[in-house]
């Protein structure tokens, strides 16, 4: 199968986790309440999971022992739960590209828990070593240039885009002067916000890959997952909102952002990220999030019509190297593992003609 496969899908879940944003943003800015919002997406995905996980995996069901149960349910509490609540309201306190560029920060997290955890390796007197090293140290550069310098705005191709989404005191006038600042204090929150949901995600890609190999059914552990933060989501919505108005959806881009957050990322590409860590691994995965960020300003000028400043170009171009350094890396290294395990295997002698070959005999017959 080798890299190109899981490296396509991998493609395929980035650009639907930019949708996610955009859309996350859109229904955040209407004033819908996150936890609610979670709580929803969650409850979509766990039904459009329920009828796959009954026909593909019902007659080859792999025993959950309660152990095994309860290691998902605390993966699904850490990796969906607690990380879309938390990134939910950062992406209230921030803006959709700021939001999308701290998700780079994943592959630095992922790759020190597996190191912590003795997953990956790092051989830094060889090129492939220095080059992941280099690829994270990029990935970072990347991210501080999007999040501190904006420079001049770029005329964007589409001038005017599907403005869906914005809050009813959204100020039209003021989209040239103020747009995308915010205060020191709701930025500086939303920021350390997105790095706890980012270390949340990047301790749970490791931990799946360690409960894949234990309950290698990918589709019945995606839906336990979502079925446990479903009910772990509801908790924490009732708790926050019990007035029923605020549980009320209406036809508008919020039912649109639940369906597809919940149908598609949640009940489709969270299965897709558990078949790419059991091909390839978490690191793998992780270090295509920078893709992410770059669908999402390509959705901001064609479906937005936003302006995008000098930085987020500046910023995109540094994530695409990280991302390749990385990748090249990795894929070199493996191959030069492979290499060595191939000049490794070991060759039997062929009995001398005087000796005398014995082979034992067990109750069911020869060996």
């Amino acid at each position: 199968m080798g890299t190109k496969k899981p490296l396509a899908v991998a493609f395929l879940i980035q650009a639907t986790f930019a949708g996610m944003v955009l859309l996350s943003k859109a229904a955040f800015n209407t004033g819908f309440n996150t936890a609610i919002f979670v709580f929803y997406r969650q409850l979509a995905g766990t039904l459009f999971l329920t009828p796959f996980a009954i026909i593909f995996e019902w007659k080859k069901w792999t025993p959950l022992s309660m152990p095994t149960m309860c290691k998902i349910f605390i993966l699904a509490f850490l990796g969906i739960t607690v990380a879309m609540n938390v990134y939910g309201i950062a992406l209230v306190y921030t803006s959709a590209s700021l939001a999308a560029a701290s998700v780079n920060c994943l592959p630095v997290t992922t790759f020190a828990f597996a190191l912590l955890l003795r997953m990956e390796k790092v051989k830094m007197r060889t090129v492939p070593g220095v080059a992941k090293v280099a690829g994270i140290a990029v990935c970072i550069g990347g991210v501080a240039v999007l999040a501190f310098y904006k420079g001049p705005h770029l005329k964007p191709v589409v001038h005017h885009g599907l403005e869906f989404g914005h809050s009813s005191n959204h100020n039209d006038d003021d989209d040239d002067e103020g747009q995308g600042h915010f205060s020191s204090g709701k930025q500086i929150l939303g920021c350390f916000l997105l790095l706890i949901s980012s270390m949340c995600c990047g301790l749970w890609l490791v931990l799946q890959g360690q409960v894949l190999k234990i309950y290698p059914s990918k589709l019945a552990f995606t839906w336990l997952q979502s079925l446990s933060s479903t009910i772990q989501s509801f908790v924490i919505a009732i708790a926050i909102k019990r007035d029923a108005q605020d549980w009320k959806l209406g036809w508008n881009v919020t039912l649109i952002s639940v369906l597809y957050c919940g149908m598609v990322v949640t009940g489709g590409t969270y299965y897709m990220q558990a078949w790419v860590v059991a091909k390839k691994g978490p690191v793998f995965l992780a270090i295509t999030t920078p893709l992410t960020l770059i669908f999402t300003i390509l959705g901001c000028i064609f479906l937005l019509g936003e302006a995008v400043h000098l930085g987020s170009v500046l910023g995109g171009i540094l994530l695409v190297i990280s991302l390749y350094s990385m990748l090249w890396g990795k894929c070199k290294e493996e191959g030069e593992d492979d290499m060595k395990n191939q000049n490794c295997l070991p060759v039997q002698d062929e009995p001398k003609s005087s000796e005398l070959i014995v082979k034992p005999i067990s109750s069911s017959g020869l060996l």
